[in-house]
């Protein structure tokens, strides 16, 4: 990505390029173990059209580098190689299968006078390992969720098919990597929770105990209001990447305005008196027609013993979403049984938690720059909360905070990851910000201060202020 920012009065400018996405690749050295069989080794590689003797000698740089570090800790081998113009990250998510993603360092190119070929300066400390490492195990896990691990396949169907797998996943999911807007977030890959009242939460259950009663086929059920989870039955790690998954990639394409309900592929229908939203995001996009396609995406759940695959149902009313896991193929049947009982059911519920979102909004009073923006995680539960993000896609992500203060949090939470103990760090920016960043109890907890003539007492006491308000009820080590 480039940006371009105006120098001088002369006209001449200076680029900015931010980081992004030189080569990604899979491979594994035991496929290919004798001279003349390299290529054998490389499962994937993006871009494709790159020569293969330049493949076989990038992946077998990385092989070398992988059992250099291997002699000084076997145990913990290389996760990175840093150099000026770019970044590697190594990632071996199953025996002998490396994943390795290969970041353009970011860069500004300075404009000479005299006609000379401009000046580039690699802003290589500007890159935090910690951040792209988390992209390189996300893509693994987005990859596990829709097709299993990488040895399921081989035992399906040999090395062939793990290649096709692999060519058909990653050619579309490396699209949408947005290397320049990765952050503190993607370390955390945290969930956005929903607060609800405990009357609406019991009508949550309720009405979930009723849905996986009727239907036997539901093994899961969990339900998220305007991207925020409310209630989930499955395990925490799997629903951590499909949360992942639903927010950034399959809502954004469902997210067109739906004024009462009219533009819904399904008509609203009434139902035993209630007025009926419902619609299906996978699956038939319309029950009613006959050319229906019952195709849903499957996805692969821990379980006791592995992993289990089953079908993934997400089934819309308005602002509140609804996701069914199912254990067998569908029919029209079922869908129409399912329709016809959630439909009706999740329309109130979505109006009692429309009017419980209000009055949240209502408490926390209007919505004034506040002097503070925060950002909240919880490595127990995965709760998380920003007011620095003012929109996290796949595809964007506006920070209503300077880039440089982002690289702060991503420092500290560094300084927080080498250590087991509590602990709490405070910076001034050259900016006149202050950053705090407070590690409590498997909590982390980082605030941005514009308070340009506060001493480090008055910050301190800024910040338990804003614990008091905003964390009332999280108990913070002082």
């Amino acid at each position: 990505m480039l940006m371009i920012s105006p120098k001088m009065a002369s006209g001449m400018q200076e680029k900015q390029y931010t980081p992004s996405l030189l080569s990604f690749f899979i491979y594994n050295p035991t496929f290919g173990p004798r001279e003349g069989e390299e290529e054998k080794k490389i499962l994937f590689y993006h871009p494709s059209d790159v020569e293969k003797n330049e493949k076989i000698r990038n992946v077998g740089l990385c092989e070398a580098i992988v059992q250099f570090t291997r002699t000084f800790c076997p145990t913990k081998p290389a996760k990175s190689l840093h150099t000026q113009k770019n970044r590697q990250f190594f990632f071996e998510p199953e025996e002998n299968f490396w994943m390795v993603m290969v970041v353009r360092n970011p860069m500004i190119e300075k404009p000479n006078k005299d006609g000379k070929p401009p000046t580039v300066e690699y802003q290589e400390e500007e890159m935090l390992d910690t951040v792209y490492g988390a992209v390189v195990r996300q893509c693994y896990s987005m990859y596990k969720l829709f097709n299993g691990t990488f040895s399921r396949a081989m035992q399906a169907g040999g090395v062939e098919l793990l290649m096709q797998k692999l060519e058909k996943f990653f050619y579309r999911y490396l699209q949408t990597l947005h290397l320049q807007s990765c952050d503190l977030l993607d370390v955390f890959g945290g969930i956005s929770f929903f607060p609800l009242d405990k009357m609406t939460y019991l009508k949550i259950q309720s009405f979930v105990n009723r849905v996986e009663e009727s239907l036997s086929l539901i093994k899961y059920t969990a339900f998220l209001y305007n991207d925020q989870l409310i209630w989930s039955g499955l395990e925490q790690d799997d629903m951590r990447i499909l949360y992942k998954y639903l927010t950034t990639s399959l809502f954004p394409r469902h997210s067109e305005p739906e004024l009462a309900g009219r533009d819904s592929p399904m008509r609203p229908e009434v139902a035993g008196n209630l007025l009926h939203y419902g619609r299906f995001l996978t699956g038939p996009t319309n029950l009613k027609d006959p050319e229906a396609k019952f195709r849903f995406p499957k996805i692969f759940v821990s379980a006791e013993d592995g992993y289990e695959e089953l079908h993934l149902i997400v089934y819309k009313v308005h602002s509140l979403v609804c996701f069914l896991i199912a254990s067998v193929e569908l029919t029209r049947e079922f869908c129409e049984q399912l329709d016809s009982l959630v439909g009706p059911q999740l329309t109130l519920l979505a109006s009692d938690i429309c009017e419980q979102f209000t009055i949240n909004r209502r408490i926390s009073g209007p919505e004034k720059e506040p002097q503070f923006k925060f950002i909240y995680f919880n490595h127990m539960n995965l709760a998380e909360k920003s007011t620095i993000h003012m929109r996290k896609t796949a595809s964007v992500c506006l920070t209503s905070v300077h880039p440089d203060l982002m690289k702060i949090l991503g420092d500290i939470n560094c300084d927080f990851a080498r250590v087991d103990e509590d602990e709490e760090i405070i910076v001034k920016a050259m900016t006149d910000y202050w950053v705090v960043g407070k590690k409590s109890d498997q909590r982390e907890l980082y605030v941005i201060l514009n308070q340009k003539n506060a001493n480090l007492i008055e910050v301190n006491e800024e910040v338990k202020r804003l614990c008091a308000t905003q964390f009332n009820n999280i108990f913070f080590l002082d």
